[in-house]
């Protein structure tokens, strides 16, 4: 996907400032307001912009334990159960299929072991022949949804 120097800085400036107002994005790019509404209006339409959130601190919110779970089925008929069951429990807030030895990687954000414990053993341990291999987060030294962005 085509990115000119243009769109590399706002998805820049939007990426660590979503909440910036069309005249101060305008301001930096140097663009009137309906222009620079309409470049992301068309960044948006491309699917390069698919939406725009906030950031939690999950730590204040008493999500306190990080976790990794790799996830191995034993059958192939088991994964619409599994899936459905990574769509029901908010604390997974990632599910990867993976390859290698395991067949999905999740990221999980419970509060405390107590948590993680209901999770695996309540939400996910239930379904037949599923294995999990947990990896508990210590600290975390980097964590970005940003991506190396370059003009073509």
């Amino acid at each position: 996907m085509s990115l000119d120097d243009l769109d590399v800085k706002i998805l820049t400036r939007l990426i660590h400032q979503a909440r910036i107002t069309w005249s101060e994005l305008a301001s930096h790019l140097g663009l009137s307001a309906p222009a620079t509404a309409d470049r992301v209006r068309r960044l948006e339409e491309r699917g390069i912009i698919q939406g725009y959130g906030v950031q939690l601190d999950a730590i204040a919110l008493g999500y306190d334990l990080t976790a990794f779970v790799a996830v191995t089925l034993a059958h192939p008929r088991d994964r619409d159960g599994f899936l459905a069951q990574v769509q029901a429990q908010p604390e997974i807030q990632e599910c990867h299929h993976v390859t290698g030895e395991y067949d999905y990687l999740l990221k999980v954000r419970c509060q405390g072991t107590q948590g993680l414990e209901r999770l695996i053993s309540d939400g996910l341990k239930h379904i037949d022949g599923l294995k999990t291999y947990t990896t508990i987060v210590l600290s975390t030294v980097k964590a970005t949804q940003s991506l190396p962005l370059a003009a073509d």
